[in-house]
């Protein structure tokens, strides 16, 4: 025989320990793919899971497919965007990439209404300068 036996017992302890050394790496690359990737990726699809829902009338999108819009009308799992005056397109909630601006019909409404009071207040304080 050319192996003695005291060669061979040495190898098998070192083996043990051979496992975790071929293992770490592994694992290390693992936690290095989980942060970089995976999880800016679940992220980002859980923002634009709100994104979709979050959608009303009036929003101003951009889909997936490079076209700019105003949503007109909202269905369960559709949109109606009005993508130039009288031209209407029925897409896919899904198919929304960005929201470009969100319109509040609500504040819209306050501002307008805030505006004219304003305007008598500066006028309030003209005359009482006047007078």
């Amino acid at each position: 025989m050319l192996i003695s036996t005291a060669f061979a017992q040495g190898a098998g302890a070192g083996a043990e320990g051979g496992m975790l050394v071929t293992l770490l790496p592994l694992v290390l690359i693992f936690v290095v793919f989980y942060f970089l990737l995976i999880r800016p990726q679940q992220k980002k699809m859980k923002e634009h899971k709100n994104l979709v829902a979050n959608l009303k009338r009036g929003d101003r999108v951009v889909t997936s497919g490079g076209l700019i819009g105003t949503v007109a009308r909202v269905h369960d799992d559709e949109l109606e965007v009005e993508i130039a005056q009288g031209v209407k397109a029925r897409i896919v909630r899904q198919m929304v990439s960005t929201v470009m601006s969100k319109s509040d019909v609500a504040a819209r409404k306050k501002s307008e209404k805030a505006a004219p009071e304003e305007d008598d207040e500066a006028d309030d304080e003209a005359e009482e300068k006047k007078g």
